[in-house]
């Protein structure tokens, strides 16, 4: 390049910066501390200042990957994942990530690059519509027209990535635009007139809901994703050990409340455990805190909780009456609006006794002692999937971060590890993206890298994006993969043997191609395989062991496993279906 060309003009002079230079500056003003992304020519501008920036760039193999690392990033420290790819493929590449964090509410920003403004509906080479395509699944996104602009439209893009509910947003950046030079100013403050969150909740909606929940006498804490984007799980504890009311954590609310504690009852929905599904069905009062009423949680809408009276706190009044109508609702910050149900509750119980919960929770404890999970492991039978989940488990420390595909393996993983500490499980809840568990591992370990992760990935979703393997070697990125490898896209297999007459169409793999250790060497990381029970354990601790790599391991498991309890897509949760091995099938 030029040294007179636009990007190289020294910043100092006049205060004088490109847009591209700008750009780097305003993430850096932002705090961002690293990025995951490809470049390419419309976004080449950007790409210069960022030799000389305190960035730490990740270049990735695929966009997918940086979009889902970003999350990862996101996920495990509450702080906004950034992603910066160029224009045309590379950007609709990465619309899949802005959906999973959109479905997820994970704070991500992504920059695009674009064809140069000047040419734009020219059809020029790699042009394509980038926020047109991606309004319907960002939170909002920018094109930018002016060099000068840049500043603001970065500072409102983080503000309204992690405020009120986050969400992904999008920043076109034209080439043109990048090369223009600005005069550098950094706004003292966002100024959206038509965007204002609401975070504390109407206090006499607070009042109501204590009142009503003074009066329950089988009450269910339904909590959501919306507790750990708030980081209320310590109010979330402290408003359970005040009323001993039992808790449910949804597939996003993993860890928010500590399993091992006596009233938590573990996931609900399409697979949570009986008592889970069951205490939301018989409940007379529910109170979902950040949660969204997934149809994956509520089977059919028209059967769930049919006698519940519902309190619904959420930061997007969107939300409120979408599928159930509350009782009493109540747009606000899930940790602002607990934390003030935790005084009106004290207030409400020093008025007069609540209603004794004890025949509640010993019915609770008696679903819970006849419908536990299962499987059995026989000895030298072929090796069950639960048995790998419950070995990893075993054997990594408290505070793994766990992250998951999407499938049975993302079930089993969800319904059998112990997560006492929030903001350790993550994956794809919302959108269910297949694919998803080894970028945002990375972006995890990235954000977290005191921290061992361990990625849960099924074979079929391991072959869509595990080149990303090759940017955590480069990147000396040592996350650990286990494929829980059944030779079939298994929860398909599942749906078609239990619904189709197994009718099995298109959904077997093969075990053994591709070779999983010979391809994981091939990328940089140690490979193990296991077959039998007796090899579990060792091979987790010797990959434990490694750190200076990343670690695959080739659980080669029972295809015939099948996930239970399950709810049969758009029946009632009342038509639980149990494992065949308890004593009744379809158990009420």
């Amino acid at each position: 390049m030029p040294s007179n060309s636009p990007s190289h003009r020294p910043a100092e002079n006049a205060m004088q910066l490109t847009g591209a230079q700008a750009l780097i500056k305003s993430l850096e003003m932002e705090g961002t501390e690293v990025m995951f992304g490809l470049p390419g020519g419309a976004i080449l501008p950007v790409y210069d200042p960022l030799i000389d920036s305190s960035i730490r760039h990740i270049l990735v193999r695929h966009e997918q990957g940086a979009g889902h690392m970003a999350e990862g990033y996101a996920h495990a420290t509450g702080r906004p994942g950034v992603a910066m790819v160029t224009s045309g493929p590379a950007a609709t590449n990465i619309v899949t990530p802005l959906c999973d964090a959109y479905m997820d509410s994970i704070p991500i920003v992504v920059i695009t690059g674009q064809v140069a403004y000047s040419v734009i509906g020219t059809d020029a080479f790699q042009e394509c519509d980038t926020v047109g395509i991606t309004m319907p699944v960002t939170k909002h996104n920018w094109l930018i027209t002016d060099a000068n602009d840049v500043p603001r439209v970065i500072r409102e893009a983080f503000h309204v990535a992690t405020t009120g509910r986050p969400g992904p947003v999008l920043v076109d950046m034209p080439k043109d635009v990048s090369n223009q030079m600005m005069d550098w100013h950094w706004p003292d403050a966002v100024d959206l007139p038509g965007y204002k969150p609401n975070m504390k909740g109407h206090p006499k909606q607070i009042k109501d809901a204590a009142r009503l929940m003074g009066e329950s006498e089988r009450p269910v804490i339904y909590a959501g994703g919306g507790i750990l984007k708030a980081r209320a799980a310590e109010a979330l504890k402290e408003l359970v050990e005040l009323t001993r009311f039992p808790v449910v954590t949804t597939l996003m609310a993993r860890g928010s409340f500590p399993d091992d504690h006596e009233l938590c009852l573990g996931m609900p929905g399409m697979h949570g455990n009986y008592t889970a599904v069951t205490s939301m069905q018989k409940a007379d009062l529910l109170i979902a805190l950040g949660s969204r009423f997934d149809d994956r949680v509520t089977g059919k809408v028209s059967t769930f909780a049919p006698d519940a009276k519902i309190i619904h706190v959420d930061i997007d009044p969107a939300e409120l009456g979408k599928v159930r109508r509350p009782d009493v609702p109540i747009v606000g910050d899930c940790r602002l609006v607990i934390e003030e149900l935790v005084k009106a509750v004290k207030a409400e119980r020093n008025k007069r006794e609540w209603p004794s919960l004890e025949t509640w929770h010993r019915q609770l404890r008696e679903w819970q002692e006849r419908y536990p999970l299962r499987y059995e492991q026989l000895e030298d039978g072929p090796l069950k999937p639960q048995y790998c989940v419950d070995m990893l488990r075993d054997n990594t420390p408290d505070d793994t971060i766990v992250v998951a595909g999407v499938g049975q393996h993302q079930m089993w993983t969800s319904q059998r590890w112990t997560f006492n500490y929030p903001y350790t499980y993550i994956n794809s809840g919302g959108l269910g993206t297949m694919g998803f568990a080894v970028p945002a591992a990375i972006g995890a370990k990235v954000g977290k890298p005191e921290r061992m992760v361990w990625a849960v990935d099924g074979d079929g979703c391991f072959q869509m994006t595990a080149q990303e393997l090759v940017t955590a070697s480069a990147e000396r990125i040592p996350v650990k993969v286990a494929i829980l490898n059944n030779a079939y896209l298994g929860m398909v297999r599942q749906w078609q043997e239990l619904f189709y007459e197994e009718r099995y169409s298109e959904v077997y793999l093969s075990p053994d191609l591709p070779d999983y250790v010979m391809w994981a060497e091939a990328m940089g990381c140690a490979g193990f395989r296991v077959d039998t029970p007796d090899d579990v354990v060792p091979t987790i601790e010797k990959a434990n062991e490694i750190d200076d790599r990343p670690v695959v391991i080739d659980f080669r498991t029972d295809y015939r496993e099948k996930v239970y309890p399950m709810v049969q897509a758009g029946m009632s949760n009342d038509d639980i279906i149990l494992d065949p091995a308890h004593d009744t099938y379809g158990a009420r």
